[in-house]
Order: structure tokens, then C-alpha cells, then sequence
């Protein structure tokens, strides 16, 4: 015997299930969009603003080196006047190439937060100008690139570092990839600097490029090193990227989703020119701040 279905039980099931196809609509629309601002952002941060960002980065340590040079409180040493180790992005020297019309602030510290803003002392070697062999690492291509064109250094070259010590001369004596042998290291109380970036293709390095140049200038005083030799995180090497779980890009792309659901919920709701003129800006400064976390998880050479 056949059961009749009630009549009404139809539509508010079709009702359900057009309401779930939307829900679903507008979550995978909301995902595309996330994605799409989302690499539209990293190119954008890559090629156009990370450039920027470092120029203004390196007028703020410019102006806050010179008043320390001027007072004379610059650092000379791996601790500050207090006995405690400077703070990664402390702007510890300017270092001045006329072969490369290359002047950047060096900041003390090598991991990819603190390349984002200009060259990078590592911390684990003397300061420039002392004895011994110091190291600064610098960006190829991302973030103005400062380093970008070492490779055109040739022997015999020359450039200057200053410090809270007075200013370094040192002289090219070779340029090194990977397989290359390394100079014999310098006499006691003789100093050397090794400059250090990405070798290959722009944005996509394929080893790592050095130069080494001798201090033909008098060494200053070099005080005793607190952090040793290879104690430093992995993330301070060449071509290393951030250790532990990026939380801050974690957060951001959580508001980049929620954002984009949104927008696509109220394109239905309000229509494309309000939502537009909400949530594009919205959408366009969430998708910037997660590419600029990405871009922070590359290799700080890169």
C-alpha cells in the first residue's frame, strides 16, 4: 500500500539543500579569493613593495647610527654599554662599496626578519674593523636586493666599513661560489671581511655567493666574543628560513579568510559595487600582511 508523502515536506527540503549548495558556494568562493589575494600579495611584496619597505627601513637606521656615531654610543662589541647582547636589527656599522654605489646600514643579527631591513652582521664573528674574520650577509633580490650585485666585485677592489671604531678599509682578494676553495685565513691580529648572498637566478637561489676582502687598514680593539663560533640557531645561516610555527602569518590568513567570506557573502546580500567599495581595501591590506609573513618564511638570502 503506497504512503503518501505530505506535499509540503518537498520544498523545505529543497529549501535545505539550495541552502547548502550556497554555504558551500560561498566557501569555496571565499577560498579562491583568499588564494588569489593571497598570491597576488607575495608577488606584489616581492617585486614592488619589499623594496620600499627596506628603503624606509634603512633612512631609520641611518638616522639612528648617526646620532650614535655623533654621541659616540655605537656599539663596538656583541653587547651594548650594559653588558647585554644587542638586539637583532640593531644598526651596528654603514658599509660603503663605490664599485657598486652601495651604501646600507648593517644591522646586527642575519635571520630573515632582520634581512628584510638591510644587510646583517652575523653575531657570532668580530665587528667590522676588528681582528679576526667578520661576516655580513645581505639579500639578492627581495627586499632592494643590496647585496644583488656582488658578483661584479673583482680583486683589488676596494670599499669602506665605519663603525663606533672609525671607518675600515678593506681590499677584494677573491670572489667564491659553491666548490670554490677558501683563502687561507688571516694572520693573528691581521682582520678580514666576508661578504656573503644568494648566487643564481633572481628569487630563486641556488647556492651561496662570498667575497673576501682583507682589512688593509689598522685593526681596532677587539673585545673578547661572547657568543662562540657555531652557537648560533640554524636560522642565522645562509639561506636558512624562521624556525617554529609562524603564528603572526597563522592569525593573518585566518582574517584574510574571514574577510573574503564575507565579502562574497555580502556581494549576494548588498551587491558588487558595495561590496566592493568595503572590502576591497579590507581584503587588499589583509593580503599584504600575509604576504609580507610569507615572504619571511623564504631564505633570508633570497
Amino acid at each position: 500500500m503506497a504512503v503518501a508523502v505530505p506535499t509540503t515536506l518537498a520544498p523545505a527540503a529543497s529549501r535545505t539543500r539550495v541552502r547548502g549548495v550556497t554555504a558551500v558556494r560561498h566557501l569555496a568562493r571565499g577560498g579562491l579569493l583568499s588564494l588569489a589575494a593571497l598570491l597576488l600579495g607575495v608577488t606584489a611584496q616581492l617585486l614592488l613593495v619589499s623594496g620600499s619597505q627596506q628603503h624606509s627601513a634603512q633612512h631609520a637606521a641611518f638616522d639612528e647610527l648617526r646620532a650614535q656615531l655623533a654621541l659616540g654610543t655605537a656599539p663596538v662589541s656583541q653587547t651594548d654599554m650594559d653588558g647585554r647582547l644587542l638586539a637583532p636589527g640593531t644598526p651596528v656599522a654603514l658599509i660603503d662599496v663605490p664599485r657598486l654605489s652601495l651604501s646600507q646600514v648593517v644591522l646586527e643579527g642575519t635571520d630573515s626578519a632582520v634581512l628584510t631591513d638591510g644587510p646583517g652582521h652575523r653575531r657570532d664573528t668580530p665587528m667590522p674593523g676588528q681582528s679576526g674574520t667578520s661576516v655580513l650577509m645581505g639579500r639578492a633580490a627581495a627586499y632592494g636586493g643590496p647585496f644583488g650585485r656582488l658578483d661584479r666585485l673583482a680583486q683589488g677592489d676596494t670599499f669602506t666599513v665605519t663603525t663606533g671604531q672609525g671607518r675600515a678599509r678593506y681590499q677584494v682578494i677573491d670572489v667564491r661560489r659553491a666548490g670554490d676553495p677558501a683563502p687561507v685565513p688571516p694572520a693573528a691580529g691581521k682582520g678580514r671581511l666576508v661578504l656573503v648572498t644568494a648566487a643564481g637566478t633572481r628569487f630563486m637561489p641556488s647556492g651561496v655567493l662570498r667575497v673576501d676582502a682583507d682589512l688593509v687598514s689598522g685593526p681596532f680593539q677587539t673585545p673578547a666574543a661572547v657568543i662562540r663560533s657555531g652557537t648560533l640557531p640554524e636560522s642565522e645561516q645562509p639561506l636558512a628560513r624562521p624556525s617554529g610555527v609562524p603564528w603572526p602569518l597563522v592569525l593573518w590568513l585566518q582574517a584574510l579568510l574571514l574577510a573574503a567570506v564575507a565579502a562574497v557573502w555580502t556581494w549576494h546580500r548588498w551587491g558588487r559595487h558595495q561590496t566592493w567599495i568595503v572590502f576591497a581595501p579590507v581584503v587588499a591590506v589583509l593580503g599584504l600582511q600575509v604576504a609580507t609573513r610569507t615572504t619571511e618564511l623564504l631564505p633570508n638570502l633570497l
